[in-house]
């Protein structure tokens, strides 16, 4: 509402590192948090104290040089990312203000997995939304109080994600199940390989939205400018229709995450029953959230749109048929990542990066490429619940295929211990 529609494309030519961000901190908070609690559940507290040193070190070094890798190449990104030649100064300021608030961001999402994995997800909850709820208010003074335009909202940014790092930090000093030495956080080749393959499938899955969220910046520019909604309003209908599902995206991926020291500890001390039901628990929540967000989408998408600020007729046609269109199976888009970040969560890294790449990569980047040809700037919105679709039905598959592999080794374990002798 107050940066306009090409303030809102410019945040959306900007995302991209938001998720080149997200997925490094992924990498290294997913995976140091699912190889701890395996080790816990394993009966090894000391491995357990080395992983999760080398990833708190992982996460710092790694928030430094994306920050700096941004700054160094701000403009050539831009351009690559997609801004057109209006959109491109605004994309700039936003920018060039949000870098420094990267290395916080990586060290505050990573952070926040091992304070989860430590037993206290609800100061992990605390640490990231109280950032988040300050950037709001932040936003509003920023913005509107001191007429700071785009700008604003990027310095508003940083300090949510500045203070997250701080209360992130300020947990691990005193973290509950290991207490640290320097050792801990010598970086070590087998730890970090460990950290890194079991991270890979959320880290791969958030490198696989920035792609294809690059792509489609460029895809809309080109079909739009052939089109009567020029190139501006699909580039800035689609960044609000993405912060839209980013929503959906956060409900979905925080109840898989929320389920990852549970399973993860579980599955390591052979507690099959309760790793199934923690599944299916999370999968019946997931499919509700996303049905609710799909009957809002198809109802009543207008007015959703609206919440965003002002816009042509044009504007708001585009905006309303591409999110009834590309978001048609919504309610099916929760079962992906629970079932992706599941696999993790046991130690079988191969499968949850592929469950976590079916989505973007092997689907929905190729037909937004194909289906434009055919159908113009409408191949786009097609796209999407076609690659939707696909991938559901896939991770069904694993995950039917998974459930009933825990089944027969908890059958053979309960046939060991009723043929082993009385002690």
């Amino acid at each position: 509402n107050g940066i306009g529609v090409h303030g809102n494309a410019a945040t959306n030519v900007a995302f991209p590192l938001t998720t080149i961000s997200t997925a490094v901190a992924l990498l290294c908070g997913v995976g140091t948090a699912s190889n701890f609690n395996l080790e816990m559940g394993r009966g090894n507290p000391d491995k357990a104290g080395n992983i999760v040193g080398t990833g708190i070190t992982m996460l710092a070094v790694s928030g430094l040089v994306i920050c700096a890798a941004v700054l160094i190449f701000l403009r050539p990104l831009m351009g690559a990312f997609g801004a057109t030649e209006k959109v491109l100064p605004y994309a700039l300021s936003y920018t060039q203000i949000t870098a420094f608030g990267i290395p916080f961001a990586v060290f505050a999402t990573g952070g926040s997995h091992l304070i989860r994995a430590d037993g206290s997800p609800t100061f992990a909850m605390i640490s990231i939304a109280s950032g988040a709820v300050l950037n709001i208010f932040l936003d509003a003074f920023f913005i509107f109080g001191l007429n700071m335009g785009i700008a604003g909202a990027a310095l508003a940014t940083s300090i949510g994600q500045a203070v997250s790092c701080c209360l992130v930090i300020g947990y691990l000093t005193r973290f509950q199940s290991i207490h640290f030495t320097r050792a801990h956080f010598h970086l070590n080749a087998g730890r970090v390989w460990a950290i890194c393959s079991l991270g890979a499938a959320a880290c791969l899955n958030q490198l696989a939205m920035t792609v294809v969220q690059i792509t489609m910046n460029q895809t809309l520019t080109y079909y739009g400018a052939l089109s009567h909604y020029g190139s501006d309003i699909p580039l800035a209908c689609v960044g609000v229709i993405s912060k839209l599902n980013i929503i959906l995206v956060a409900f979905s991926v925080g109840i898989a995450q929320g389920c990852q020291p549970i399973v993860g500890f579980n599955y390591g001390a052979k507690n099959f029953a309760r790793v199934r039901k923690t599944y299916r628990l999370a999968a019946i929540w997931v499919t509700a959230i996303a049905t609710v967000f799909f009957l809002c989408f198809q109802l009543i998408p207008h007015e959703i749109i609206a919440i965003f600020g002002k816009g042509s007729n044009e504007y708001f046609e585009f905006a309303t048929r591409y999110l009834r269109i590309f978001m048609l199976l919504t309610f099916i888009n929760g079962i992906q990542p629970v079932t992706s970040n599941f696999f993790t969560s046991i130690g079988k890294a191969n499968r949850g990066i592929f469950i976590s790449l079916t989505r973007q990569i092997l689907f929905l980047l190729p037909l937004i490429l194909i289906f434009p040809l055919l159908w113009g700037i409408d191949g786009v919105m097609y796209a999407g619940p076609m690659a939707d679709g696909v991938a559901a039905v896939l991770a069904f598959v694993f995950i039917f295929f998974e459930m009933r592999q825990m089944k027969r080794e908890e059958e053979k374990g309960r046939f060991k211990n009723q043929a082993d002798p009385p002690k």
